[in-house]
This record gives C-alpha cells, structure tokens and sequence, in this order.
C-alpha cells in the first residue's frame, strides 16, 4: 500500500517536473529564441501607420495659368454583403448605370461578388466607370445614397447602404485639349505616359511621407511613445514658355480649316523668334488628357507631328536658298532670267515652274514673289552649289534634332549625292525636314541670323520654397547669315506678302503689320513612287512685324480634300487669324504703313494725339485704342507733358512718351541700350542739354547739374550683331561722330527733318 502510494507521488511528481520542464523550454522558446519575432509582432500592432499623401507638381503656362495639376478624386465603393443584408440590389445597380453609364450586367455582377466560400465580398471598387470620379460625380452619388438612406429608415432597415467613396486625388487637365500634345497625361494610376508628363517626369512625381507611432488598443497615441516622420515630398512645378491665351489662339484657328478640307493632320506652332520660346503648338487631330481611354480616340490622336513627323517642306524651304544666296551676295533682286523650266546639266527632262509656261523674261524678285522653281534652281545649283547649298542647309539646323524639351523628336540627315537632287533641294524637295525645326530656320532669318534652340520649358520650381532650381535661357547655335544679310532676306519675304497682285502669301497679309513668309506646297508620292497630283503637303511659315518680329509661325496642312489648292490658299489664312489676334494680344501696335495693289507701300504720317492734361490711365487707353507705342516716365497721375508735342506729325512706329512729374522732382532714368531717338525723346521731354559722341546705342551716360540746368552726356556703342543705329547722322561731324553741345529739342528737331525727307 505503502509502496503504490510512493509509486503514485513519484509518477506525479515527475509528471510535474515533466510539465515544469516543458513550461521552462516553451517561454525560452517564446521569450528566447522567438522573442524578436513576437516583439516585431506587438509593434506592429502597437504601431500605427499614417500615409502621408503628396503632391505632383503643376504646370502652368508662362503667365502662371494651371495647365495640369493633381485635385481631389473619388472612387465608387460597393460592399455585396451589406446590399444583399438589406435587399439593394436592384436599386443600387440602377442607380449606378444612370449616374456613372456603366453597363447594368457588370453591376449587376459587382453586387452580387462573393468569395470562395461563397460570402459575399465585402468592398469591391467599381471600375473603370466609377474610378476617380469628379466632384459632380461625387454629389450624385452622395444625393444618391442619401435617397437609399431615407428608404432604409422609412423600412427600418438601418442606416448602411453598402455604397461608398473612397477619397483619392488624380491628374487634372483643366483645359481640356488645349495643348493636349505638348502635356500628354498619366494614367489612372498616375504613371507619366506621354508629352512633357512622361518627358519631365522626374521632376513632376512626389513621394509620399508617413507618419509612425506606438498606440493603445483604442488607437489612441500612447504617452511618451516614439514616432517615426517620413515627410512627403511633392513634385516640382514647372512653368512652360506657351501662352494659354495663344495656344487658343492657335487650336481655334485650326478648327475651323479642319472641318473645311478633313486633312489627315494638321500641325501649327509659333515662337519667339528671338528666344526660341515656344508660345503655342497643336495638332489635329486631338484629345482630351482627362479622358484618353475614351473608345471614341485613335492612337493617331496622341501622335506630336510637330516633333515626331518629317515632311517634304517644298517652296518654304526656298528661304534657306535665298539666305545663302543673299549670303554669299549673289542675289540680284533686278537681275533677269527665262522662267518657266530649266535643264539640270546631264540630264534631258526640264525642271518646271508652277506655271510650266512660266511668265517670261522676269527679275529674280519676281521670281521671290511668284515662288519660282526655276528662280531658286539658278540660286541654289548654279550659283551657290552643292557645297554651299548643304552648308548653309545643315547651318540652319536641318538633319539634326533641335532638342527641344518634348519626346521623341526625329530628324533625317539630308544628303544632295547628284545635280539632280541639289536642284531639286533649291526649292525644297527631294528633302525631309521636321515643323520645329523650320520654325527655327525661319525665326534665325527674323532675329539677324542666329540659329537658337527651341525651349518649351520656362523654368522648374520647388513649391516648398519657391526656388527656381533650373531656369531656361537663350541658347545660340550658331551665327547663320550676318544681321545684314538677315534683314535683306526678311525685306524679299515681306513683298511676298505685301504684293498683293502677284505674291503668293498674299492671304497672309494683315492690314497694320508688316508680315514676312512664304508659302509652300509639295506633292506627295504614290506606293508607285511616283508624284500624286491629287495629294500634297500645304503650309504657310512667316513671322511680324518685319522691322521687330515678335512671333513666328508655321502651319501644316496635311492632305487636304481639294488637290487645287495649295498652301497660299489653305495655310496662309491661318497664320493671319493667329498673328492678327495675337499681336495685339502681345501689345504690339499696329504701324501706319499701307500697301497698295501693285505692292508699293505708302507712309502715313498722321498727327500726334494731345494727352496733356489727361489721366495717365486715359492717356494709355487712348493710345491703345489708335495702335501707338508709349511710355510713361514718372509716377504721377495725369500727363504733364508729351513728346512728340499734340498735333506733330509722327514717323512710322514712332513711340510717344508721356511725362508725369515736374522735370526738376524726377532723376535722368538709366538709359543705358536705348537708341539715340529714344534716349533723345526722353531727355526732351525732361529738358536737359545733351552731349553726344560715338554711334550706335547708349552705353554710357554721365549727368552734370550745373546753376540748375542738368546737362547729359551720352556715349554711343555699336552693339555686336545689331544694326548700328542711323540716328545720330543726321548732325554728325565727319569723323561720324556728334560732339557739339547742344539740347536736346534741338537735336530731335534734326533728326525729325532728316525722317520726313527719307520718306
């Protein structure tokens, strides 16, 4: 007995160790060997994670308008489970083909989702139709829900729907198409796809942050806990070198002529031609960012031609052989030729005019006006030559990309191996060029011969701080042709226009300004590989005003449903729509010139309005409204004096300046650059005597005030690569400098009477 009970004690006991034992290894186990592990587990229950959400950058246009920038979103939320608790189905499907359009069986398939288990879900987004809806959207669906809400009370049901939003944030483009091809746009997810969206990536994407910290069951954050913060990093904002109000200008203009001749594209871009800035470019046809998924868009929709395609320019390209030829001065505006058809040595099929009988015996500048094959045969083959001809091609920037900031640029090496194919370059075919870059080619004849390089990016700023971190500048290529050689190019492309009787960009003339351009046409090739007649490539490229270009401008018409017309005819009326708007848009006074119908221009030179005595708000108005230039000096409120005095007759673009403050409370403005008539206009109006040595631009002045009568002495420069101004000719010494002391009334006097009899 005794022994049975020792045996029991003894089998407990060691049962009990057995356990003690077992205990011992399983909480080393626990606390030992996995105790990282189950620490790493209540920390992450403990903690709590709070996304942080940031921004992508925005991009506006040059005057700070938004072109693309993230805004609030909503995502349409169903949970099966709940609508089928309470019966929904059929009303929540219905309700949601009305608002979002989705197909009423797919809905019908969302709210009824169940799992493997065969439960119904409990959160399903409904895509893509309900996907980062707008706010109008958003008030459907909530004015929606709350009708499903008051039905839930009134059957007493409970207050849960089972319809839901969820707030997420998505890429906006708040003007739709406008400039569709140079943003692009980023998907729903808000990857970068296309345009300056996937180009500057880089710059435009953000990081989210989080928050991290140690909580309590509730949530709540515990006491002196640690926390962990990821700040968010938004994206960069960037500032493009476009004008809204242009680029409308633009797109507006292009409609009208798409519907009219149903081209397969259409392509316009205009710049600063004396910065390359990009102010507006489209193409035809379009789409709108905000819904590239549409069915309804073609791929070709999203295709750039303005960087992307090559075409065969034809007769505009003939600005690159008359700038060579004007160049190398062998241009000889009164020299005659045969027109009509040439023969290109060693071979025996002529070259023809547009007009194969040509006009006869005609001056080279007619054959400019006329658009003249054979003109710019004899220019380009004869008398500058293969060598030449390539050179000044590959000058002014052809066969290679102008790397402007936008995707997928191409450009085509042009090669002239044979007499045949440097005759046919002469006037622009045979050779593959890109929209942007004889934009460039045409605004380096504009600006006095620089090559620039093309910029559609103005400048990238951290919106944390503000900073700029990477602004755009004038960048120089090269020097093409001299300043000289520039304007006389630019004076035979504005009697293209000017002519009214006989040139071919007469379509683009706008009474006012002084317009240079050329027209071009070019016929397109068949899978035979031989001209096509009923298909050509019509364009228009110019720029204005001649004597101060602030814009240049191309227009492509690709294919056009009439094969009788050409690019006089179809691209020229763009390109006046748009510079006739956008001129004056830009401040840019209209002149006093006039053409008459054989292409003579006639100078008006009517009298100056009297402004005294008006507000300066006034006085401004005024002179908007007649198209002159102006410049106030001071800062008072009305007009105390005026130069030119009221009623004086004013020369052609001649500025009035107006004089706000009494000449002996105003200091002698900076008047460093200025040319000698303005510098003159302004110290008259201030009545100072002006001493004056050198030629060209004021780069130095030095003001003396001696018994109360301020005299100013200014020294003249020539400035490099610009014409030297004429001003000072007029009273100067023979040495061709200006050293007598006298006013400066006196001085304008002279200056004005040297103007009236040039004219």
């Amino acid at each position: 007995m005794i022994k049975r009970i020792k045996l029991r004690a003894l089998l407990i006991g060691g049962f009990i160790t057995l356990l003690f034992v077992v205990l011992l290894i399983r909480v080393f186990t626990l606390q030992v060997v996995k105790g990282q592990d189950w620490h790493e587990r209540a920390v992450f229950q403990w903690t709590k994670k709070v996304p942080i959400p940031a921004t992508r950058g925005m991009i506006t246009d040059r005057n700070g308008d938004v072109l693309a920038s993230d805004v609030p979103a909503y995502t349409v939320i169903v949970n099966p489970a709940v609508i089928h608790e309470n019966g929904l189905e059929d009303e929540i499907v219905e309700g949601l083909h009305s608002i979002l359009g989705k197909d009423e069986s797919e809905l019908k398939a969302l709210v009824t989702a169940k799992d493997e288990k065969g439960k119904y879900h409990k959160n399903r987004e409904v895509r893509n139709e309900g996907w980062k809806i707008n706010e109008t959207k958003k008030a459907q669906i909530a004015d929606f829900n709350k009708e499903l809400m008051d039905q839930l009370e009134k059957e007493k049901k409970g207050m849960e729907t089972g319809l839901g939003l969820l707030k997420e944030q998505k890429r906006y483009y708040p003007k739709g198409t406008l400039a569709a091809h140079i943003l692009g746009y980023t998907d729903r997810d808000g990857m970068a796809v296309a345009g300056l969206e996937a180009s500057i990536d880089d710059y435009l994407k953000s990081t989210p942050g989080e928050m991290k910290y140690e909580s309590d069951r509730h949530g709540d954050q515990l006491p002196q806990a640690n926390m962990v913060y990821k700040p968010a990093v938004n994206g960069k904002n960037v500032k493009l070198t476009i004008d809204d109000t242009i680029q409308y200008y633009i797109e507006d203009a292009m409609k009208e002529t798409y519907e009219q001749y149903k081209p397969i594209s259409m392509t316009v871009i205009a710049a600063d031609p004396k910065t390359m800035e990009i102010l507006g470019m489209a193409n035809l046809p379009t789409f709108n960012p905000n819904t590239y998924w549409d069915p309804s868009t073609d791929q070709k929709d999203f295709f750039n031609y303005a960087v992307k395609a090559t075409y065969e320019p034809g007769s505009t390209f003939k600005i690159v052989t008359l700038a060579g030829a004007v160049q190398e001065k062998l241009f000889n505006p009164n020299a005659f030729y045969q027109s009509g058809q040439i023969y290109v040595k060693g071979t025996h099929t002529p070259l023809h005019d547009i007009v194969r009988s040509g006009w006869g015996q005609i001056t080279y500048l007619e054959g400019v006006k006329r658009s003249s094959n054979v003109a710019f045969v004899k220019l380009g083959s004869e008398m500058l030559g293969k060598d030449r001809l390539l050179k000044y091609i590959n000058d002014f920037g052809f066969g290679q990309k102008t790397e402007i900031e936008l995707p997928g640029e191409i450009s085509k090496t042009i090669n002239l191996p044979g007499p045949v194919e440097v005759a046919t370059a002469s006037y622009g075919h045979g050779v593959s060029v890109t929209p942007i870059q004889q934009l460039a080619a045409i605004s380096a004849v504009a600006n006095g011969g620089k090559l620039l390089k093309p910029h559609i990016i103005k400048e990238i700023t951290d919106p944390d701080n503000g900073k700029v971190i990477k602004s755009t500048n004038t960048e120089v290529v090269r020097q093409v042709i001299s300043p000289e050689a520039a304007k006389e190019t630019s004076s035979y492309l504005e009697q293209v226009v000017a002519d009214r009787a006989i040139g071919t960009g007469k379509h683009a003339y706008i009474e006012g300004y002084r317009v240079a351009g050329k027209t071009g046409t070019a016929v397109k090739y068949g899978p035979d590989k031989l001209p096509d007649y009923s298909k050509s490539v019509v364009s228009f490229i110019g720029f204005a005003p001649v004597n101060d270009p602030k814009i240049a401008l191309i227009v492509i018409v690709d294919q056009p449903n009439d094969p009788d017309v050409g690019g006089g005819v179809v691209a020229a009326p763009i390109f006046k729509k748009i510079v006739s708007q956008a001129l004056p848009y830009m401040g840019v006074p209209k002149s006093n010139t006039k053409k008459t119908s054989d292409g003579k221009t006639t100078v008006e030179r009517p009298a100056a309005p009297t402004l005294t005595k008006l507000t300066v708000k006034d006085a401004k108005q005024k002179l908007l409204n007649a198209g002159v230039d102006f410049e106030s000096i001071g800062n008072g409120a009305s007009v105390i004096r005026q130069f030119p005095a009221g009623g004086t007759p004013m020369s052609p673009g001649q500025r009035i300046y107006l004089l706000t403050e009494e000449t002996d409370k105003m200091t002698v403005p900076d008047l460093k650059g200025e040319s000698l008539r303005d510098a003159l206009d302004i110290l008259t109006l201030l009545k100072c005597s002006v001493t004056v040595q050198g030629e060209g631009y004021v780069s130095e002045q030095l003001v003396t005030d001696k018994n109360g009568k301020r005299s100013v002495q200014l020294t003249l420069k020539p400035v490099k690569d610009e014409e030297v101004s004429q001003d000072a000719s007029s009273s100067s010494t023979e040495d061709g400098s200006i050293s007598e002391d006298t006013s400066a009334d006196d001085l304008a006097a002279g200056k004005a009477g040297k103007e009236a009899g040039d004219n």
